[in-house]
């Protein structure tokens, strides 16, 4: 479960919150900033779900990126 999570919800939130301000990095920001609140309390330990979450944030980067240039 963690994993089907840790792939769609990094680039969800990035897209959302790009969304939301209309701006790619600040949506980025953040998403990241989420995903590092939630490493430091402990919800996750696993080194490869980290590794998934940086690869959906990567990912939700660049179809923000896609959003954006639709939206001008």
């Amino acid at each position: 479960m963690k994993i089907i999570v840790a792939l769609f919800l990094p680039a969800l939130l990035v897209v959302l919150f790009t969304r939301v301000t209309y701006n790619l990095y600040v949506g980025t920001g953040l998403a990241l900033a989420l995903l590092i609140a939630s490493y430091y309390k402990g919800y996750t330990d696993e080194w490869y779900i980290i590794a998934i979450d940086m690869m959906s944030l990567l990912v939700g980067f660049l179809y923000g990126r896609r959003v954006i240039r639709n939206l001008k």
